[in-house]
């Protein structure tokens, strides 16, 4: 006959988990309440910026014929990966404690009904999916990002005669 093993939790520990969830349920409140329909609004804001700022740099662009020498890196496209980076951080984490204040709220294990289990599971697998999908979309700017350091790379390659030695010349280049 085997002995069934008796695990002990101490009283402060469970007061300590205890306040643990009751700050998490509140973060979760105040996520949904508060933070969540912000930040749709200032993501908002910033693809309606994006497209403002896009149709002034086309302006630009008309205007403006390129000029020769050292070429700097697009400086709005630095400012909007500096603007993004923290974004996804946040959603990150978002999603993280999303998850835990879900993983809390599934009830003890009992025999009978487990209507609410199956909801939060089917919850839990909605906040999966929508996880994978922000993947996907990291991993495609991965790739444009990928692909333009490709495209430079080949470019320069290509043409590293013209780009170090413009005018043919045998002296030294000033690059």
């Amino acid at each position: 006959m085997s002995k069934t093993a008796v695990l002990k939790l101490s009283k402060e520990n469970a007061v300590k988990v205890d306040n643990f969830r009751q700050s998490l349920y509140q973060q979760a409140e105040d996520l949904f309440s508060n933070r969540i329909p912000l930040k749709i609004i200032q993501l908002d804001n910033l693809l309606k910026e994006m497209e403002t700022d896009k149709d002034d740099e086309e302006e630009k662009k008309k205007k403006k014929p390129p000029k020769c020498g050292f070429i700097k890196g697009n400086e709005n496209i630095v400012k909007l990966l500096d603007r993004v980076k923290p974004e996804i951080r946040a959603l990150k984490e978002t999603c993280i404690m999303v998850s835990c204040w879900i993983q809390h709220l599934i009830p003890k294990i009992e025999d009978g009904n487990d209507f609410g289990v199956a909801i939060q599971m089917d919850y839990r697998s909605l906040v999966h999916e929508k996880d994978e999908a922000a993947y996907s979309e990291i991993r495609v700017i991965v790739l444009d990002i990928r692909g333009f350091y490709a495209e430079l790379y080949d470019i320069i390659s290509k043409n590293l005669e013209k780009v170090t030695n413009p005018k043919g010349e045998e002296k030294p280049s000033m690059y």
